[in-house]
């Protein structure tokens, strides 16, 4: 009897975005399935990481520009801290510059918030199953690249960018100084700068001038 009870819990499902009508929509789809639950929401990493200790869900819904914090920040945390929970991102930034990043730090799918209701369901069940998601075009590229014998670097020069300077790289186009960067992300001043010019030297940038142009247009780009 338990045993079968057992059988029919639905799955929890704990969802992290920095915009409350994306967080609500998704709590509403998801309350039409009799399989799937909402555990908690939250809009930063520090509230996630709290809702994920509180209530243990099975999946986390996380995008990747948070109110405070990075999305691949918050996978990799819990990656480390709850190896059993498992992550899915759903975000409009562009899947080609971002799936790998999202798999390596350790979530299992990655779905565009443009994509049908249906689909973003579909997608997490097929990661709650334990399959990795992403879409037709993004595995194709994937399965291409390991065919060749590694991965083909996409044309973009941000996709040169580590994680954590693609982290300031976004903030840096969000207007965000050197200062504030730093004071959100828990770093010395000087770890940024050297970030800066990191960031300038993979992305062929002559000054600070142009960094912030390049860094804006992305951020409009990718909103």
């Amino acid at each position: 009897m338990s045993k079968d009870a057992s059988k029919e819990q639905p799955a929890r499902i704990l969802i992290v975005d920095d915009h409350e009508l994306v967080r609500h929509g998704l709590a509403q789809l998801l309350s039409d399935e009799p399989d799937l639950e909402t555990c908690g929401e939250a809009e930063d990493v520090d509230g996630a990481i709290k809702q994920v200790e509180e209530t243990n869900p099975d999946l986390v819904v996380v995008d990747i520009s948070l109110k405070n914090g990075n999305g691949l920040e918050l996978i990799k945390r819990i990656k480390t801290n709850h190896p059993n929970v498992k992550t899915l991102v759903s975000s409009m930034h562009d899947e080609s510059l971002f799936a790998e990043r999202v798999l390596h730090a350790g979530a299992m799918g990655f779905i565009n918030k443009q994509q049908a209701m249906e689909t973003v369901i579909d997608a997490i069940r097929q990661v709650l199953a334990g399959h990795v998601y992403l879409s037709p075009d993004m595995t194709d590229r994937l399965v291409h690249g390991i065919v060749d014998g590694q991965g083909k670097p996409g044309t973009s020069p941000v996709n040169r960018l580590s994680d954590r300077e693609l982290q300031v790289f976004e903030m840096i186009g969000q207007g965000l100084s050197t200062r504030e960067v730093a004071n959100q992300l828990h770093l010395s001043i000087k770890t940024i700068e050297t970030h800066r010019e990191h960031i300038k030297d993979k992305m062929s940038l002559k000054n600070a001038a142009e960094l912030s142009r390049h860094a804006v247009q992305w951020v409009l780009e990718n909103a």
